[in-house]
């Protein structure tokens, strides 16, 4: 007699729709119900995308958030723990996961249905840590980075699934435009998120006006959720034998052995990484330097959140006819010139535009980070590649930042010169060491 399956694992076979069948699909079938959905699964990623990033807006991890915690403590050990919680969190989970999400024939339950107990509700979290912060100073701090951090990590567990999803939804040749305009759309509604966190920082006394920024990020998030759910997915079974732990971590050695252009491409995708250790510490080193007001630093969100306006749509555009290796050398190009920039600006005003091409490189990180990885592979592997490559940034992004800091602890300066000499190696690298896949 079998044994019967513990509640918690039938709770998360039947959370994941595990136990419903599916009928077997070709990849022709799978293309062809992704192309008559395509208008629905436009409009309702389309909406998800502008209410997630317009929530986002409001607890910035690039400014909101680095200001909150420059509230609560002077040391940098706290800023840099933000850092590693927002370039890490999401990256690092993939890897992970990667092996099980491969398995699925239905990648839409754990994005939604998962998702919103880990990467959603944390965001409701940010409320009470604005408001312990004149009582508490440290406990706000600590359930601050503790909601972040959640949902983050969260994310960064369905993150996979996510990724295959959109991939199964939607043609290779209309990722670009689609991830491109769902982002300028979402940014474009950050940027007026931006301005009203700016009017609310600057009107309302704290913590109160952190608690308002907050509460509008959390139900912004939110209700992105409500469109994801709307998504037709074309579900397919998996293909192949199921790897055990020790398989799956085998072919990953093979992976790395055989297939150099991915290899290469990873070394220059790290180190563009590693480049933008100093973006979290932009916001302090201007605040430290000439004292800016909140209501400024709500400006320079909204300079961050038009250069990724701008650049989601040109990079995805691009992307679509000359392939994502292009958008990621014109990251690489934003982020030497934002750091020099940083390095030698003579007033604030001038980081209106190092935000600006903060923008602009998060906008092809958006687009063409997250995509190009889905052409190094055939589709039933897909999953395995795009963690093999994001737990790779992702171990980038938690090292990245604690290097900072200790850079940071000497001089802003030397952090920003050194960010833009490590972007520098990653431009030449992708630029004459990397072939485009998609013309493989």
């Amino acid at each position: 007699m079998a044994s019967p399956i513990p509640w918690h694992r039938l709770a998360l076979r039947r959370l994941l729709q595990l136990d419903r069948p599916v009928q077997p699909a070709t990849d022709e079938e799978v293309s062809a119900a992704a192309e008559r959905n395509y208008r629905w699964n436009f409009t309702v990623n389309l909406l998800d995308g502008a209410s997630f990033w317009f929530g986002l807006s409001f607890v910035s991890s690039s400014t909101i958030g680095p200001l909150f915690i420059s509230k609560l403590t002077d040391s940098p050990l706290a800023i840099g723990a933000l850092a590693v919680l927002a370039q890490g969190g999401w990256f690092l989970p993939q890897l992970f996961t990667a092996n099980a999400v491969e398995r699925l024939s239905r990648k839409k339950p754990v994005v939604v249905n998962l998702g919103f107990f880990l990467e959603r509700l944390p965001m409701w979290l940010l409320i009470p840590a604005a408001l312990l912060a004149p009582s508490s100073a440290t406990l706000a701090l600590l359930l601050f980075l503790l909601a972040f951090g959640m949902h983050m990590l969260g994310a960064g567990v369905v993150a996979t699934a996510w990724q295959d999803l959109i991939a199964r939804c939607f043609p290779v040749e209309k990722r670009g435009r689609f991830m491109g305009l769902t982002t300028f759309v979402g940014t474009g509604m950050g940027a007026i998120g931006a301005a009203v966190s700016a009017w609310l920082l600057r009107t309302y006394a704290f913590p109160l006006n952190f608690a308002y920024t907050f509460l509008i990020a959390a139900a912004g998030i939110t209700l992105s959720w409500v469109f994801l759910a709307l998504t037709r997915e074309p579900a397919q079974p998996p293909r192949g034998e199921r790897q055990n732990r020790r398989q799956f971590w085998e072919s990953l050695r093979r992976i790395m052995a055989r297939d150099h252009n991915f290899r290469r491409f990873l070394v220059a995708r790290i180190l563009l990484a590693l480049g933008a250790m100093g973006q979290g510490f932009i916001t302090v080193a201007a605040v430290r330097r000439w004292d800016v007001a909140d209501s400024i630093v709500g400006g320079y969100t909204a300079a961050l959140l038009l250069g990724q306006t701008a650049g989601t749509l040109v990079f995805g555009m691009l992307a679509d006819r000359f392939g994502h290796k292009l958008s990621l050398e014109l990251s690489g190009m934003a982020t030497l010139s934002l750091f020099a920039l940083a390095w030698l600006a003579p007033s604030p005003a001038w980081y209106y535009m190092v935000f600006f091409l903060l923008g602009l490189y998060l906008g092809a990180i958006v687009v063409s980070g997250i995509l190009v990885v889905m052409e190094f592979s055939a589709p039933e592997r897909r999953p395995t590649y795009v963690g093999l490559a994001n737990t790779g940034v992702g171990v980038a992004g938690v090292l990245a930042p604690l290097l900072a800091v200790g850079i940071a602890s000497i001089s802003y300066d030397l952090l920003f010169a050194v960010s833009a000499a490590i972007s520098l190696c990653s431009l030449i690298l992708m630029r004459w060491w990397v072939q485009e896949p998609r013309y493989l």
